[in-house]
């Protein structure tokens, strides 16, 4: 290429730009223009030859480019589109000047009558004819002299903004151009062409494989007229509220079927837009706890049963008020631990409602106009409401009371005041408080009206209101403050600049010239792009609202629908007068609706009509109610006490049995000390023996251990919340237990429902590398490169240091050398594109053609986009972006870094400073991107080198790399060119990059012209009208140059890759429900290690190509409708990956199945899709089948209501465990849906954490709160539950053991002080203690080895036979407990005085202490964790029983038990019976134990015994593998770790390629936590499937019982690498040549990659 050609067109003529003193230049000449083409013109249509250049979807074969011209190395611009004579109206337009304010989306060319500008509405509410009175005579009138004054005349920058079309179902719509039929239709109507041409190019271009899949907006399906693509998804939908229209009125009387005609009041009731997320409130807080304490809990109505029954008298209960305490301390200790969880959701609910806003109120009523707002009847108020207000303003003087009363404060400040009364003290009043601004006028003037209008330029609206017969000197509106909880609708709202939205508001004006205004929806979606809004033409334009008294003049009703959760979908109609003729009409969309929750952002103020209010808006139909959640083991405790239940009833009617017959004996002893019996019959009494029973042996279904439960869920949730490993400093946010009863849930999930946004990512942009004219500039070692390696066997940790250390110096040597360039400094600390390599090209190491080629494409990022700038707050020398998207601002930043930089918007266009001259780029218009075009562009005036050159334009094109290969010239790219920028583009996007490619087309200013009339008759079209913009703007953006591309990295939150694989290895699934594009969430899927390069994905969609089909080898039945598609598909997949059929057989096998999916596979699903799969019950279980077997699910597009909607089928199905995660509203319904919410508490908001269970600061405490605090709790409960059934056995079956001695007349054995300190003291502390402090391994040990979380999800630690068993451990201890003392005592003993000491009394001290000891005991041989602690509590809750039995019996309140302390002590029977009644008890279990631990041990017993032998020793107390910032641990100590975890899915991954015996497979990572050990799993465990590429699974354990005996030098294993030694190996051991030599093989591994960029 000469080096003329090679310049970029926005080059000065001078190359120093010194040379220019101005500080504001003219737009570049076109003499360095590159892409110079006096053949360019515009055809009418394409011929054969050109429409080979309009290509769908190219594939490269290089086989199929044309030739070559080897005589010209230049790059021309190919402008071969031009209009057919028959597509061009005769007319064109001109400049015509009018007093009438313009509208900002019309051309300043062009005027539209005044009764034209507003589109048909499409409304279903629009029931009257709007006549098209577009007159194209008109048109042609107004256009005469454009193309003299195009040139000429400034005009202001037109942006094309259309939003992304949806239909009803939200669904976006077809982009009807480019690669569809669209266009094809259009250029030629006859459709001569043939398919053979086409199928030439598609075959033209390779484009690069960047991971993308095409989900089409439009499809082959599409076109037919299947029933099923008319289902109304929403119908059934119980909140969907859609068919109760509503009309709004402004200024206008309400309609007269909404007036109530006594009272003249409206009949509508709306919602308040007070919202409660609260469970409770001060009203129903009693009834509704109490209520669900005893309806989930069966234990406390049989309690309460129990308390009745104590109440008569004849069945002996000696005191039952002291009876019922118990229940009572339970109830509301329970109901103050659910007050405290639910007083935080009420503080945030008070927060909200309490947020203030500018309402519409009239201050001046001496005005002939009077405003009220008639849409709500404000006079109605319930006695309900009445009601609920005075205990409202009760509890809040209980409150302000308790607080001066009861708080130090509060005292403080009485006294004070007291004391300033006493000495006459007055006290100066300080600022105003909160609530004066409340009252009084609003500190804030409306805007007034704008100060430049002319009289001549007055539109007719503008006149007609000055002589308005409402004539006013002062104001009679005003936007006043008051709190959101009083919006009402119908209320016009002015929002200012960063406020939130309290309530869905249709904008009636904004601020912005545009009409326009940018919302952030983070706390909908944890997304802080910005979002583009749109104004009613109506109240934007001709009538444009500025002012509170601008509003006297309208009078305007909306006819809305009713209210629904599609946050995509909006319909309404807006009505006005027009002139005083027939009402006017313009359609509302969802463009026009802001939405409560979001937050306006870069708009001074917008005013708006409120449409919904509170529970009607869309978040909050979407938030759903808050559950009340139990934990599995809750539920599971209540089949365990029925179980205790039907064992209760056996005993009792034993014992009612028995004592019944003994009444039918006569001539015993009972006939000479009683008098007749307590109920008269054998039968009666049998009865009442019964029910004395029942009160005997209650305890047998224990009170205590409900209040046991609460107590430890509370310790617990103190520890997590305490625990520092959870605190996220840089919010100073720990991690926070909102809902303190499903811990132990946290130890069994198995499935994990995350969003991407602001959950996997910080949602946070970084330009890593880029490829410019065949040359890949950047450096970066990105989380998916790094997961890469991993997969390979490198370890990443030592290779990550080793690149990052490189790539800082890399960064300072760009610095020192973009100084050479700019002295501009400011920016510097926000450079993530590194290469220095790119400085040197700018320079023109390279040479001017890459210099230019540079420059050039840095500049189109400069020129290119929709960015604000504002100025920094905190430095004044630095300016914000602020982008609808944050790709968007990490492009320009990465341009304004390097030396192009943006300062912001003109009138005409753009300032931008190239390395320190500001220049003004005249922008002619912007095509804006959207989900449908996936591309935008913006078109740039290129003035001629001399005045008597014509002007030109330059079209910049930025897009999906699949888009903009698709319209790339044929004959103007250089093949070779797009062969290695697509290479670079893969690459790019195999390091999880998003990628992007830039591309320009020259135009000469007669093309642009002829487009950019075109272009105004579709913007000014009434019908249509986006169809027209959109075909318009295809056909411009063709025929485009390739200049290269971008490759942006999403950066992942901290230690996300290495979570999600601890997770995985954990036997937990992660599924990703995200509403963002499919593209976005693949290429996060591989960068957080959630996808592999080697895995197929299954993509699910509602349409398919002919090459999709073939592909898969499948056929789709004709005029086949969108359900049937997918249906099809799923069934394709099962069957041909899986041999499945989805059958009703396989789904029940599917519920008990938890083996590990297939790594070869994930599924990626969009929205519409999934809409279809749910909708089906057949499809739904083939989806769910097809889903479990895969190892990563992406559904995308989805919103929040199907996020919920696979939450409950996953759960509810298969019967797992499920976990969900968000940060944002629209995650709200899918926390509250699963078994465990989790909110993330990022700076993106926190709508997520008021619903939550959990609330965390990072995605990577969750590995930590479930594989350590969750396993723990799990296991704890597991053995307390057990534990605390088989304490209560004990004693109470001894007393079954004594009632065959006594007919079961209901004697007590124990001394009554007995019974109630059994489990108040006796035995409460170990259990407890057990509960809360017990841990089988430490935390690190549970993250190292996170295979031993699976047994919480097979439910392995809590089954029923370990609840029997322990029963029958309790049965047979109670036996021994009771006749080793009645044997020792059928011979009588005689006391020091000479009296027998056999009393019953006396005997039940010795079972007692037998009993008690052997429960401690046993306890604390079942508790892991030996401490001080746990040996002293025991020691102590023994120890207890002999205190009080010597402190209570030496009072005589003791009665018949004074002084048996002594005398039972002191016979010498006592003492060896309680030590071999000990001993008895407890050997059986002892034996049985031992002998399971070392011949049939559990995973975590070797794990045990490993970290007794020292293996993790090397590992610091608080290691997190997935905290960014861990100590370096010694490859060896790691190594280790492999060894044990021989089966490990990344260790099967290296068996493919590498020995593994080999080093390099040994050493992969230091943070190789590896497999369980599924030799010991015991026979009720199936083993898990082995992972592609091995074939076996080993069981066997007979090798590892000498393998882990200490000092062993001979253990050897099959499936085990040998090893010289087993000896942990310290960091500080290890040799530094060894060191040496894989830093070495780092040095090489990663050779290919900094090869190149060395310094």
């Amino acid at each position: 290429m000469s080096q003329e050609n090679n310049k970029s067109p926005f080059l000065d003529q001078e190359d120093s730009f010194s040379n220019d003193a101005s500080s504001i230049l003219p737009s570049p000449t076109m003499d360095r223009f590159a892409f110079n083409n006096p053949q360019n013109n515009i055809d009418g249509a394409f011929t054969d030859e050109e429409y080979d250049s309009v290509p769908p979807t190219p594939r490269i074969d290089n086989t199929r480019f044309e030739p070559i011209n080897t005589n010209s190395n230049s790059r021309k611009g190919s402008l071969r589109f031009k209009l057919d004579d028959d597509n061009i109206p005769s007319s064109a337009h001109g400049n015509q000047k009018s007093g009438k304010i313009q509208s900002p989306f019309l051309d300043v060319h062009q005027v539209i009558p005044e009764d034209d500008i507003f589109k048909q509405p499409k409304s279903p509410f629009a029931t009257e004819a709007f006549e098209n009175s577009f007159d194209a005579d008109e048109v042609e009138e107004d256009d005469d002299g454009e193309d003299d004054d195009a040139e000429e005349s400034p005009s202001k920058t037109k942006r094309l903004r259309w939003g992304t079309r949806r239909n009803k179902h939200g669904r976006p719509k077809k982009e009807g151009v480019g690669r569809s039929l669209t266009l094809r239709r259009i250029l030629d109507p006859h459709n001569k062409r043939k398919h053979g041409s086409h199928s030439l190019r598609l075959n033209s271009f390779r484009k690069p494989n960047t991971h993308s899949v095409d989900f089409p907006e439009r499809h082959h399906h599409e076109e037919s007229d299947d029933e099923d693509s008319n289902i109304d998804l929403e119908a059934e939908d119980p909140k969907n509220k859609k068919h109760q229209q509503r009309t709004i009125v402004f200024n206008r009387p309400l309609p007269a079927d909404y007036v109530d005609p006594e009272s003249g009041k409206t009949i509508k009731e709306y919602p308040r837009n007070k919202i409660r997320t609260t469970k409770y409130t001060p009203l129903s807080f009693l009834p509704k706890n109490i209520s669900h304490q005893f309806f989930h809990n069966v234990a406390n109505i049989y309690f309460l049963f129990l308390i009745i029954l104590g109440a008569f008298s004849i069945f002996g209960v000696p005191s039952p008020v002291l009876a019922a305490v118990p229940l009572i301390v339970i109830v509301i200790i329970t109901a103050i631990k659910d007050a405290i969880e639910d007083s935080r959701r009420t503080v945030t609910d008070l927060e909200v409602n309490n947020q203030t806003t500018h309402i519409l109120s009239q201050i001046n009523f001496d005005s002939e106009y009077h405003y009220d707002n008639i849409n709500c009847n404000d006079s109605k108020v319930s006695a309900w409401r009445r009601f609920k207000k005075a205990n409202t303003r009760l509890m809040v003087r209980i409150w302000g009371a308790s607080k001066r009363n009861l708080t130090k404060e509060g005292r403080a400040n009485k006294l004070r005041q007291k004391y300033n009364e006493e000495h006459n003290i007055t006290e100066e009043p300080g600022r105003r408080s909160f609530d004066s601004d409340i009252i009084e006028a609003s500190p804030r003037n409306s805007v007034d009206i704008n100060p430049f209008s002319d009289d001549l330029r007055k539109s007719f609206q503008q006149q007609r209101r000055q002589s308005h017969k409402y004539q006013r000197s002062e104001k009679t509106l005003k936007f006043a403050k008051k709190y959101w909880k009083d919006v009402k609708v119908g209320d016009i709202l002015r929002i200012y600049n960063n406020d939130e939205i309290p309530a869905d508001v249709v904008i009636l004006a904004t601020s912005d010239d545009d009409n326009c205004c940018y919302v952030e929806t983070k706390n909908l979606d944890g997304e802080t792009n910005l979002k583009v809004k749109q104004a009613m033409k109506y109240s934007s334009i001709e009538q444009k609202i500025t002012k509170a008294d601008d509003l006297i003049n309208h009078s305007f009703q909306v006819d809305s629908e009713g209210p629904h959760a599609n946050l995509y979908t909006y319909q309404g109609n807006l009505k006005y007068d027009n002139n005083g003729a027939e009402d006017a009409q313009e359609a509302i969309t969802i463009n026009n609706l802001l939405l409560r929750g979001c937050s306006l952002r870069n708009t001074k103020w917008v005013i708006g009509i409120v449409v919904f209010t509170g529970d009607d808006t869309k978040i909050m139909l979407n938030a759903g109610i808050t559950p009340t959640k139990q934990s599995r083991m809750s539920r599971e405790l209540n089949y365990y006490v029925i179980l205790n239940f039907i064992f209760l009833f056996i005993i009792c009617f034993i014992s009612g049995l028995v004592n019944g017959i003994y009444y039918t004996h006569h001539g015993t002893s009972r006939d000479y000390f009683e008098f007749g019996t307590i109920a008269g019959t054998p039968a009666l009494n049998g009865l009442v023996g019964f029910f004395v029973a029942l009160i005997l042996y209650q305890s047998l279904v224990p009170i205590s251990l409900y209040i046991t439960i609460e107590i430890i869920k509370t310790a617990q949730a103190f520890f997590i919340y305490s625990d520092v490993g959870m605190y996220y400093p840089r919010l100073d946010f720990p991690c926070t237990p909102k809902s303190w009863s499903i811990s132990d849930d946290l130890g069994q999930i198995e499935y994990i429902f995350s969003d991407k946004t602001g959950t996997l990512t910080q949602n946070v942009m970084e330009f890593k590398k880029c490829t410019i004219n065949g040359v890949s500039y950047g450096r970066a070692y990105t989380e998916a490169l790094m997961g890469l390696r991993k997969r390979l066997g490198v370890d990443v940790d030592t290779e990550a240091a080793v690149e990052r250390e490189l790539i800082n110096k890399d960064k300072l040597q760009m610095i020192e050398k973009l100084h050479k360039i700019s002295n501009n400094t400011t920016y510097d600390d926000e450079i993530t594109f590194v290469s220095s390599k790119i400085l040197d090209d700018m320079l023109g190491s390279s040479g001017d053609e890459q210099k230019n080629s540079v420059d050039h494409f840095m500049l189109c990022l400069a020129l290119c986009h929709s960015v604000m700038s504002e100025q920094d707050p905190k430095n004044p020398k630095k300016l914000l972006l602020k982008a609808q998207s944050p790709d968007e601002a990490a492009l320009v930043g990465t341009a304004r870094s390097l030396g192009f930089e943006f300062k912001g918007n003109t009138k005409k266009g753009v300032l931008i400073n190239v390395h320190g001259v500001t220049k003004e780029y005249q922008v002619l218009n912007t095509l804006e991107f959207n989900s449908t075009r996936k591309r935008m562009s913006s078109i740039i005036k290129i003035p001629g080198s001399t005045p008597n050159e014509p002007a030109k334009a330059l079209l910049i094109c930025k897009g999906a790399d699949s888009i903009i290969y698709s319209r790339l010239s044929k004959t103007e790219n250089d093949p070779e060119l797009l062969e290695t920028t697509s290479k670079h583009l893969e690459e790019f996007a195999t390091e999880g990059l998003r990628t992007l490619c830039i591309a320009v087309r020259e135009l000469s200013w007669e093309q642009y012209t002829e487009w950019n009339r075109r272009h105004q008759i579709a913007a000014s079209s009434l019908e249509d009208r986006d169809d027209k913009m959109e075909v318009v703007a295809d056909s411009i953006e063709r025929e485009l140059t390739l200049l290269g591309g971008t490759a942006i990295e999403d950066r992942l939150q901290d230690g996300v890759p290495d979570a999600i694989s601890i997770l995985a290895e954990a036997g937990i699934k992660l599924w990703v429900l995200t509403g963002d594009k499919v593209e976005t969430a693949i290429n996060i899927g591989f960068s957080c290690n959630l996808l592999g390069n080697e895995m197929e994905l299954l993509v699910i969609k509602t349409g398919y190509s002919a090459e999709d089909t073939n592909r898969l080898g499948i056929r789709f039945p004709s005029g086949a409708g969108e359900q049937q598609v997918v249906d099809t598909i799923i069934t394709h997949y099962l069957g041909h990956y899986f041999q499945m059929e989805g059958s009703l057989e396989e789904q029940e096998a599917a519920i008990g199945d938890h083996t590990p999916p297939d790594e070869r596979f994930g599924v990626v699903v969009d929205g519409d899709a999934l809409k279809m799969a749910l909708l089906n019950p057949d499809t739904k279980r083939k989806f769910l089948l097809l889903c479990k077997k895969c190892r990563a699910v992406l559904c995308c597009r989805v919103s929040p209501a199907q996020k919920a909607a696979v939450v409950k089928l996953v759960k509810d199905t298969l019967d797992v465990m499920t976990l969900a995660i968000g940060d944002g509203s629209n995650d709200v319904a899918m926390i509250q849906a699963a078994d465990v919410g989790v909110g993330i508490a990022g700076e993106e908001g926190r709508q997520a954490v008021m619903s939550s269970d959990y609330a965390i600061g990072q995605f990577r405490f969750l590995a930590k709160l479930l594989l350590t605090h969750g396993r723990w709790s799990y296991l704890r409960f597991s053995e307390m539950i057990p534990s605390f059934f088989y304490k209560n056995v004990i004693f109470n079956i001894a007393l079954f053991w004594y009632g065959i001695y006594n007919n079961f007349d209901g004697t007590y054995l124990f001394e009554f002080t007995y019974l109630m300190f059994y489990n108040l003291a006796f035995t409460s502390l170990p259990v407890i203690f057990l509960g809360i402090f017990d841990q089988d391994v430490e935390a690190k040990v549970s993250l190292l080895v996170p295979q031993i979380y699976r047994s919480g999800i097979l439910r392995t630690e809590m089954t029923q036979a370990k609840f029997w068993w322990y029963c029958i451990d309790g049965i047979y201890q109670s036996a021994i407990s009771f006749f080793f003392p009645y044997l020792l005592y059928t011979i009588g003993f005689a006391g020091m005085n000479g009296k027998p000491v056999d009393h019953r009394f006396w005997m039940g001290v010795i079972v007692t202490c037998i009993a008690c000891i052997s429960c401690n005991l046993y306890i604390l041989f079942h508790q892991f964790r030996w401490d001080w602690l746990s040996s002293l509590i025991v020691a102590i809750s023994i120890l207890i029983i002999f205190i009080w039995t010597g402190l209570w019996t030496i009072n005589t309140y003791s009665g018949e038990f004074f002084k048996a302390a002594p005398q039972i002590f002191g016979t010498p029977g006592f003492w060896p019976t309680v030590f071999v009644g000990v001993l008895c008890c407890l050997i059986p279990r002892f034996f049985y134990d031992f002998v399971q631990r070392i011949f049939w041990p559990r995973d975590v017993d070797i794990i045990r015994e490993c970290v007794q032998r020292g293996d993790f020793d090397a590992y610091p107390f608080d290691y997190d593998p997935t905290d960014p910032n861990r100590v370096k641990i010694s490859a060896y100590t790691s190594d280790m770790i492999n060894r044990m975890s021989f089966s490990s899915p990344r260790r099967s991954h290296q068996s493919k390629k590498v020995d593994n015996d080999s080093d390099e497979a040994r050493n992969a990572s230091d943070t190789v936590y590896e497999e369980e050990f599924s030799f010991s799993r015991r026979l009720a465990t199936p083993p898990p499937t082995p992972p592609p590429g091995q074939s076996i699974s080993p069981s066997k354990r007979r090798s590892f019982l000498r393998m882990f005996k200490k000092g062993s030098e001979n253990s050897s294993n099959t499936y085990l690498p040998e090893m010289d030694s087993i000896n942990p190996i310290q960091t500080e051991e290890i040799a530094m040549e060894d060191f040496s030599e894989h830093r070495r093989e780092v040095s090489r591994i990663s050779e290919e990659n900094r090869g190149q960029h060395m310094p």
